[in-house]
């Protein structure tokens, strides 16, 4: 089963980052957190990628053009330009790199990779998220209900803390960071049937798929959640790669399952 990435955005809210580089190629631990990702699904037995290119793409594109011999003791002989490759630490990945356009949209951009994914179910998730998500179990609660889109729900904690007081002012309660406020928010993680083009049959460059295409899918009765309860982040600022990178160096990094 093919595995759709979306790594076209500007990322304008990390540009202390993205000035230089897309969000996906921002690094946690020393790999780009688009790395993260695939090895999330690698674990599961999804190794073939399809990538949504946009801004810098060309970036990402270099990045696995030379990440066999960038992970491999090699030899060069500069007389003749040959290089010999003695080991290699590469991935088991392969991946489809598309390019969606600059300023293409969301929904655009998973238009565009019709022709990739064919007539098969695939997996659709975005390039700056990752969660300690048991794939298969997702992929067996989309196939138990038969519909056409499955996403993976998620509880994310408060930016601040709960204070519970009296009229005196005396603290009964506090809890930091509580668990959300009850709501569910959209995390990726998508399962979705080749259906799912029929929501995007007209111009979708300018239209973002969690609007008109996700909503029509959802009031037509073809849209379920997978609620996760475990760990997930999304790297949407500074403060949030900051997170990561500690989790990262202390050893707590949930997401990493591999």
């Amino acid at each position: 089963m093919k595995v759709v990435i979306l790594a076209g955005g500007l990322g304008t809210r990390l540009m202390e980052e993205t000035e230089d580089r897309p969000k996906p190629m921002v690094e946690i631990g020393g790999k780009p957190i688009l790395w993260h990702i695939m090895k999330i699904y690698q674990k599961y037995g999804f190794n073939e990628f399809i990538i949504c290119l946009g801004y810098k793409g060309n970036i990402i594109r270099e990045y696995f053009l030379k990440y066999y011999l960038n992970n491999s003791d090699i030899t060069i002989s500069l007389e003749d330009n040959s290089v010999e490759v003695h080991q290699s630490c590469s991935e088991a990945f392969k991946v489809t790199l598309v390019d969606t356009g600059l300023s293409t949209n969301t929904a655009g951009r998973i238009k565009r990779i019709e022709k990739y994914v064919k007539d098969d179910t695939f997996m659709l998730t975005y390039g700056d998220g990752v969660a300690d998500i048991n794939l298969l179990e997702l992929l067996d609660f989309h196939k138990s209900h038969g519909k056409i889109a499955t996403l993976t729900s998620v509880q994310v904690p408060g930016r601040f803390g709960n204070i519970s007081t009296d009229l005196n002012g005396n603290v009964k309660k506090f809890e930091e960071k509580p668990k959300g406020d009850g709501m569910w928010i959209n995390g990726g993680f998508f399962v979705l049937e080749p259906r799912v083009f029929d929501y995007l049959r007209n111009n979708m460059d300018d239209v973002q798929w969690e609007k008109e295409p996700l909503q029509s899918i959802a009031i037509d009765e073809e849209l379920y959640a997978f609620r996760h309860f475990g760990f997930w982040k999304c790297m949407d600022a500074l403060r949030d790669r900051i997170v990561l990178e500690e989790l990262w160096n202390t050893n707590k990094a949930k997401w990493k399952v591999w």
